[in-house]
């Protein structure tokens, strides 16, 4: 062989090791130089102390106190902190009302103070270290009751608190002397239910239940540049189209106009929906969050969980919370960013209607309900005992990134927060449905997590996964989510061609909207909104290719246009129909 055959086999493998090298960190980009989570947040949410057995947790509150982040919500026995808003730890305390409705916080002097909802004697209480669970009286009782309380400080030290759940009355506000709580002044009327002009207001998980009145609820209010930003929940907590809207005045107390993009907070289609009674936030970095309400309400019509979705004020002063896909994975980025997609890591869910078989089945939960993005629908084994088991088969290889696996309480009799329980587990992956490696083990877990979310540390290229139980705090094996995340190696779905829109004249809150379909799409994304250019509402829609919304403002017109999705990525559209 000669010299310049040698340069040539020595320029080859040089070029493969460089490839290689390549590929190795463009994985590493692509896995480990970002945290991911994963809606409903991963927390240890507690069993209710009363019959029927079932977690629960809502409205939640979320304040930065001296390096800490605090969380807290309604009905949770204690509150959770963290320092990067992904980990959460929960504080157990018996110091303040935790047993009762919608909390709020805010800090002031160099102490959290800590108010909850109430019918009869509203008390706010305050602590100067909240990581050790203790707290004091700082002002006995208000001199009105107030439900669902929200408090704002403004940039002159003028403190306000924003209140109301009811179906026949108002918002609240007024001033409070930030030494006293004493209210200053008058308590003012802010603005009532128009639900026959704000689709979204109206009852029912697709806004369309319209013999009953809505509650207006959950007052959230931020301040940005010289703007306050009124946020209320409606139309109420045990629908999937549980939102938070905003209006907007140049004064706390008003008066205050209607945003014209409504609802601010909206996801009524997906695994876990709903995104109202919130609390908006910007965190240390500058970027901004909403954390929500997720709605169940199979075990009670409070059964609950909480929602995290990114949040943007936009250069014409509009505030939305970006809720496309908002049950997928999303970056917990640690940077300030520039825009929603940034937060999207790509990765899509393979699991949707995959096969599944299980090692036993409890009549009416059957296997495939863990695999239909339902959070209200689940798969229960016989029974609790080791060796339950579960296995999905996605057909053909996926690179997966993410595991979501969520429990379903089944014949549970838990109640309270009891120490020691947990869920011990462990998921499996394969490529022939024989061998099997463990990728997740949870054999020695101490957590009581129910919506266990994993990012793996690389990505991993297989078709089969499988999850064993170990334990089960209490009841049978049951799962109503078992979701695989990542990337196929396919084709893209076919670009939409065609989307037709009527908008209904005699009820201009409703608009139908037909698509055809796409037959290598898994499901279609409409985005739509009141601006041309500021498409910001979304609803997902699987296998079908007709959609009514019900949710819009009579008083408005709307643009919306459609993308096709499916295992290997998104196709986005130019439609644009009016």
């Amino acid at each position: 062989m000669n010299n310049q055959a040698l340069i040539k086999i020595f320029a080859l493998l040089l070029i493969s090791l460089v490839i290689q090298a390549c590929k190795n960190q463009n994985e590493k980009i692509e896995q480990k130089d970002y945290v991911t989570v994963c809606n409903p947040m991963d927390l240890s949410y507690r069993f209710r102390p009363s019959n029927p057995s079932r977690r629960e947790a809502a409205d939640p509150s979320i304040l930065f106190f001296k390096g800490t982040y605090y969380l807290f919500a309604s009905k949770s026995g204690g509150y959770w902190h963290s320092k990067d808003l992904v980990s959460w730890e929960f504080i157990e305390t018996k110091e303040i009302p935790t047993e009762e409705y919608a909390p709020t916080t805010i800090v002031l002097r160099d102490s959290v103070f800590f108010m909850a909802s109430s019918r009869r004697k509203s008390t706010i209480y305050k602590s100067a270290n909240p990581l050790t669970g203790k707290w004091e009286v700082a002002k006995d009782s208000l001199t009105t009751a107030m439900w669902d309380p929200a408090f704002l400080l403004d940039d002159d030290n003028k403190l306000y608190v924003y209140w109301g759940c009811s179906n026949k009355e108002p918002i609240y506000g007024a001033e409070l002397d930030p030494n006293s709580f004493d209210i200053l002044g008058d308590i003012k009327e802010l603005f009532y239910s128009k639900r026959r002009e704000y689709g979204w207001e109206v009852r029912g998980d697709y806004n369309n239940v319209y013999d009953e009145l809505t509650y207006m609820e959950g007052a959230w209010v931020n301040k940005f540049n010289d703007s306050y930003y009124l946020q209320y929940a409606s139309p109420g907590t045990t629908f999937k189209s549980y939102n938070d809207a905003v209006y907007t005045s140049k004064k706390p107390l008003g008066p205050f106009e209607l945003a014209k993009h409504n609802p601010f907070a909206y996801y009524p289609e997906g695994y876990a929906c709903g995104a109202g009674h919130g609390s908006t936030f910007q965190d240390t970095i500058g970027n901004m969050w909403h954390f929500g309400t997720v709605a169940l309400s199979v075990k009670h019509r409070f059964e609950r969980r909480l929602s995290f979705f990114p949040s943007f004020l936009d250069d014409g002063g509009v505030l939305y919370t970006y809720t496309k896909y908002g049950d997928y994975p999303l970056i917990v980025p640690d940077k300030k960013i520039g825009s929603p997609q940034e937060l999207f890591p790509g990765w899509m869910l393979l699991s949707y209607n995959k096969p599944v078989t299980v090692s036993s089945t409890l009549e009416n939960y059957k296997a495939n309900n863990m695999v239909d993005e339902e959070i209200r629908t689940y798969w229960s084994a016989n029974s609790g005992t080791e060796g339950e088991w579960a296995i999905i088969d996605l057909e053909k290889k996926y690179d997966v990134h993410a595991i979501q696996l969520n429990f379903a309480e089944h014949n549970t009799n838990i109640k309270g927060r009891i120490k020691g329980i947990k869920h011990r587990y462990i998921i499996e992956t394969s490529n022939d449905g024989e061998n099997w490696v463990t990728v997740i083990d949870k054999s020695n877990c101490t957590r009581d997590n129910s919506h266990n979310y994993f990012q793996l540390d690389k990505k991993l290229s297989s078709r089969y996964f499988k999850v064993t139980n170990l334990e089960v705090p209490d009841g049978n094996f049951a799962i109503s989510g078992f979701r695989i995340f990542g990337k196929g190696n396919g084709k893209l779905p076919h670009k939409n061609k065609k989307l037709e829109v009527f908008r209904n004249q005699d009820d201009r809150r409703m608009v139908s909207l037909k698509w055809d379909k796409i037959d290598n799409a898994t499901g279609y994304n409409i985005s739509y909104g009141s601006y041309k250019d500021k498409l910001y509402q979304n609803y997902k829609v699987h296998k079908d290719t007709s959609l009514t919304i019900y949710s819009l403002n009579t008083n408005l017109d709307y643009y919306f246009t459609i993308e096709a999705f499916n295992e290997n990525g998104i196709t986005e559209s130019d439609l644009l129909s009016f």
